[in-house]
Order: structure tokens, then sequence, then C-alpha cells
């Protein structure tokens, strides 16, 4: 036999060995992975057991066990509601807000009541319900459907425009409800449930991850708005607003707000407000009527490499003060324009998103430790946080305040004296509401409701009660000196 034979004979005799083994190994692999009755996967009666394959070359791969989303699923569709809520029918007046208000207009056509839906998930057994504000803002009736067909007319018990959060209650008891996460133990890559009514398809369920945490898309166009979302490339197109963002364990940890697309349906990116958030802002809603939000006293940045060079900082991450209010906490605490906060007591914040869903938690009165770097040099401050208005008082929304969607404060004797007028009540912050809509701006000086003069809360409390539901002419005047007239029914 020459070598040429012998060549070809060995490769013939080294090739079949080859595949005897690998027919043997493919054979003892099959056996021991293949699927079993019960369903459970590649083989394994305990669905957990971690898979391990051979890849041909010498090298494994190891594979966990699928994440089950079915319990997650059914836990979840029952406590998630559809929002269907109707706005008043208006008229086309003539142009003469006073004509039209006190007289009507023949001319007037009437609208078609406008027709919204959404979402809702159900947070107790006795039947509170969160959703978006943008979802219930202005409306005049909202119904809400159970996934079994059960029909109620809900009632707001309150709504923050500034996260976009709403409650709702219905009177009934012995509900499905989803139990809070904790969106804060959260981890990009954790896969989640998005469950809602997109298109008005009703307890519709979608997967994915968490794709980012804290991300802040400038969606939120109100005063003391705090976007702090959760991003996920779960499924959320219209209609899903103000549905659940669930983990695998079936608890909520997120209310479905907003997805970023050019065309209004989802391209892949949704954003959900954490339920660290939303029940900070529940639990004021139930207490108070509103939010009770707790201000330093500070302008604030995300740091990047132009403040980092301008302020010569130290620190990368962390939130840059750039201004501080005369008389504020912070002010009072010792801070500075140029200092960076990384510490909020214990927790790190690295992104004004970071600072302000932290802050959130805080109610006016709260006594808090700042960490700050000032130029390499690590110090802790403690101050106590104010509201709005300057102290640490809670504030409530009132029968007035709920009614004309404004707060109000006696105009100084000093401003009073300079305007020719006896007294009134300042304007110092509107929202939607009677006035809003009326047209009333803020820093507007109520001086008289239907021929009343105006003095406090109480004189205007008692104006309205007068009104009994019927119509209300405000005088008043604007710190510029212009005088200026409203009328709207209550």
């Amino acid at each position: 036999m020459n070598s040429r034979m012998k060549t070809l004979a060995t490769s013939f005799i080294s090739g079949l060995v080859g595949g005897l083994m690998i027919v043997l190994i493919y054979s003892y692999l099959l056996k021991n992975n293949s699927p079993t009755p019960n369903g459970a996967g590649f083989g394994n009666k305990n669905p957990a057991t971690t898979q391990i394959f051979s890849t041909g070359n010498g090298s494994r791969v190891v594979y966990g066990t699928p994440v089950d989303l079915t319990e997650a699923a059914q836990k979840s569709v029952d406590a998630v509601v559809h929002v269907k809520t109707l706005s008043r029918t208006q008229s086309i007046g003539s142009g003469n807000p006073f004509f039209d208000f006190f007289f009507g207009d023949p001319r007037g056509m009437n609208i078609p009541p406008l027709v919204g839906t959404g979402s809702g998930v159900i947070i107790t057994s006795d039947g509170y319900i969160v959703t978006n504000n943008h979802v219930i803002e202005n409306a005049d009736k909202i119904e809400v459907t159970l996934n079994d067909r059960r029909v109620y007319e809900a009632s707001v018990i309150g709504a923050d425009p500034g996260t976009d959060i709403a409650l709702l209650k219905i009177n009934d008891t012995e509900l499905p409800f989803l139990p809070f996460g904790n969106s804060d133990s959260t981890r990009v890559g954790e896969w989640v449930l998005a469950v809602g009514n997109p298109f008005n398809l009703t307890s519709t369920v979608t997967a994915g991850i968490i794709s980012a945490k804290a991300r802040n898309i400038n969606i939120l166009n109100r005063r003391y708005a705090i976007e702090s979302f959760i991003q996920t490339d779960a499924a959320v197109n219209p209609g899903n607003s103000g549905g659940a963002l669930v983990n695998s364990r079936g608890e909520l940890i997120g209310i479905n707000t907003a997805i970023a697309s050019q065309t209004g349906s989802f391209t892949g990116y949704s954003f959900a407000v954490p339920i660290s958030i939303v029940a900070k802002v529940v639990s004021d809603l139930i207490e108070f009527g509103e939010v009770q939000r707790a201000f330093l006293g500070v302008v604030i940045s995300d740091i990047n490499r132009q403040l980092i060079e301008q302020y010569k900082l130290a620190v990368r991450d962390g939130v840059l003060i750039q201004q501080v209010e005369s008389g504020s906490p912070a002010q009072i605490a010792g801070i500075e324009p140029g200092d960076v906060i990384t510490h909020i007591g214990t927790v790190r914040v690295r992104s004004v998103a970071e600072f302000q869903a932290h802050m959130i938690r805080f109610r006016p009165g709260d006594v808090v430790v700042f960490t700050i770097n000032r130029q390499g040099k690590v110090s802790e401050r403690s101050t106590t946080l104010h509201n709005r208005f300057g102290t640490t008082a809670s504030i409530r929304r009132t029968d007035v305040v709920a009614l004309l969607g404004a707060y109000f404060r006696p105009v100084a004797p000093s401003v009073a004296k300079t305007l020719g007028i006896r007294s009134g009540l300042q304007v110092v912050e509107i929202e939607q509401g009677k006035l809003l809509k009326a047209g009333v701006q803020r820093g507007f000086i109520i001086t008289f409701v239907n021929g009343e003069p105006i003095t406090d809360i109480e004189s205007l409390s008692k104006a309205l009660q007068k009104a009994n539901n019927g119509g209300v002419y405000v005088e008043g005047i604007y710190p510029n000196g212009m005088r200026a007239y409203y009328a709207f029914a209550l």
C-alpha cells in the first residue's frame, strides 16, 4: 500500500471515529434534555434547573430558565381598568364673554361631548384608582370599566399635574388590586409587563425590560414638574396612559405615562412614573388634597464638561448649585453657588432627575442632611425644608382652592395703598379651574365678588356660597394698576 493510500485510510478511519463520537454525544444530550410531558421545557421537571449545552467545539453555553410572566399577567389584568372621560358640551359664543355668560348666544352651535380614554390601576380593595392627570384633566364625567365589565362612575380625589398622577375613587369593596413593589430596587435589564387598554383593546399585556432609570424627557411642561421616569421597551400606545408597569412578581412598580415617538405610536421607548413617586403623591392627595412639596430654595443643573471647567469642580456626579434664593433653607444651611450636592441623607444623587425624585418624598418641615462637595472638600449641611410659600406648614386644598383652582393671600397694605384699594385677595398661584378658564392670571387681586368686598378666604367663601351655584362676577386689579372683570358659572 503506497503512502497516498495510507493517508486516505487514516483520514477515513479518523472521520468515522469522530462521527461516531458526535452521534454518541448527541444521543446522550438528547436523552437528558428531551421535552417532558409536564411542559417544563428542555427535559427538566424542575424548570429552575440550569441548562448546559455543548457548542461542538469544546466550549459550553449556559442558559438560565426563561422568566415566566404568566402569573404576573394574571394578577394584573383584573386590577387594571379602562377609563373613559366625557367633557361638557360647549358652545361657540358671540365673542363677548359677559353677554354670552348672562344671556347666552342664540347663534351658538353645540359641540359634541369630547370623549377620552385611558387606563387606571386599582390600588386598594375599596376602590382607589391611580391614573394619569392628562387622562382625566378637564373631564366632567369619568367612567371606569373593570375587566369583568362592571361599570362605575368615578370621582376625582385629587390630581398633581407636576407628576402627571391623579387619584380616583369608585364605590365598592373587595375589588382586585395590585400591591406596590419597590421601584428603587429595580434594575436595568429586569423583565416587566405593561398592562392597559391601547386603542380601546381592553386588558392588553405586553412585555419588555427596563431600559433605563431616572430618565428626564422634558414632557411635563408644568411648574414644579418632576421627571424621573422608568424607561422600558414594553409596547405602550395611546390608551395605555395610566396603566400598570408590573414586575415579574405581579407588583406595581410604575404608572405608564408617555412614549417617545414621531408618529404617536410605539417605536421602542415608553416611560412610567416610578411607584416611589406615585405612593407619595397618593398619600398626600388622600391626606391633604394636594401634594406636599418640600423646597431647598436652589437652582440646580446636571454636571457637564463645560460646568466642570467653569466651576473647577472636583466631582462629576451630583447636582450643581447655580443659584441660592435669599432666606431659603439652602442659604440658612450655608450652601453656596458652585457647591455640588452628592447625597440627600444617605442616598446618592447623580442627576437632577434623581435629586427631584428623592426630594418629592419629603414634606415641608422635614429636617434633611445634604452632603456637598465644595472644590474637593466634603461636608454635611442640615436644614429644615420649606413649602413653596416659604413656610414649614403643610398646604391643604380647601373647598375654595379646589373650586377656583388658585391659591390666595391677602394683599399687602403697602400694595393696597399704592393701588388705591381698601383690601383684596391676591392670586399667588393658579392652575386648572374656574379662574384660569375665565382668563384670570397670576397676581390678580380680587376686590369684589358679586358686589361683596373680599378681604380674606372666609369672605371669598361666603360670597361664593351666596352665589348658590349661579353666576359669579369678579372685580379686581392687577399690580400694574390695570382693572379687570371676569365672569363664570359655578
